[in-house]
C-alpha cells in the first residue's frame, strides 16, 4: 500500500497532471460560459423563429398525462424533450468552433515561428558557407611582423649582391 501512494505521489507531482487539471478547471468554466451564451444569446433568436418560448421546452408528447379529478397526475406525461437536446447540440457546436478556431490560431503561429526560425537558420549557414568560400579564395595577408622581415631578408640580399 506503501509503494501505491509513493507512486501516485510521484504521478500527481508530474507538471503533465498539473497542466491537465488546470485545463479541465478553465475548460468546465469554458463550458459554462458558452452554455450561457447559447441559453441567454442564441436561444432567443431560434424562439423568435421557431414560434416557441424557450428552446428547452420544445417536446413531442407520446403519451398525455393522466389525471384524477383533483387534477393531480396519475400517470405522468411521456415525450421527447429535443429542445434540450437542440440545445446542447448548439453547446457543443460552440465549443468545437471554438476550439478549432484557437488550435488553428496557434498552429499558425507555430508554423510562423517555425518558418522564421528555418529562415535564420539558413541565413546562418549562408552566411558560413559564403565566409569560408571568401576564407579559401583570399590568400591571407601577412601579418605586418612577416612584411618587415620580409623588407629586412630583401634588403641583406640586396646588400649581398652589390658586395659580389
Amino acid at each position: 500500500m506503501k509503494k501505491f501512494w509513493e507512486d501516485f505521489k510521484k504521478f500527481a507531482s508530474k507538471g503533465n497532471v498539473i497542466d491537465m487539471a488546470v485545463g479541465v478547471v478553465i475548460g468546465s468554466a469554458f463550458g459554462k460560459i458558452v452554455s450561457s451564451f447559447v441559453a441567454d444569446v442564441i436561444t432567443p433568436f431560434i424562439s423568435l423563429l421557431t414560434g416557441s418560448v424557450n428552446l428547452t421546452d420544445l417536446k413531442l408528447v407520446l403519451r398525455h398525462a393522466v389525471l384524477d379529478s383533483d387534477g393531480n397526475a396519475v400517470k405522468a406525461e411521456v415525450a421527447l424533450t429535443y429542445g434540450n437536446f437542440i440545445q446542447s447540440i448548439i453547446d457543443f457546436l460552440i465549443i468545437a468552433l471554438s476550439i478549432f478556431l484557437f488550435l488553428r490560431i496557434v498552429m499558425n503561429m507555430k508554423n510562423k515561428f517555425e518558418a522564421a526560425k528555418a529562415k535564420l537558420l539558413q541565413e546562418e549557414k549562408d552566411k558560413q558557407a559564403d565566409e569560408s568560400e571568401n576564407a579559401e579564395t583570399e590568400t591571407p595577408k601577412p601579418s605586418e611582423e612577416v612584411l618587415l622581415l620580409s623588407e629586412i631578408r630583401d634588403l641583406i640580399k640586396c646588400q649581398s649582391e652589390e658586395k659580389n
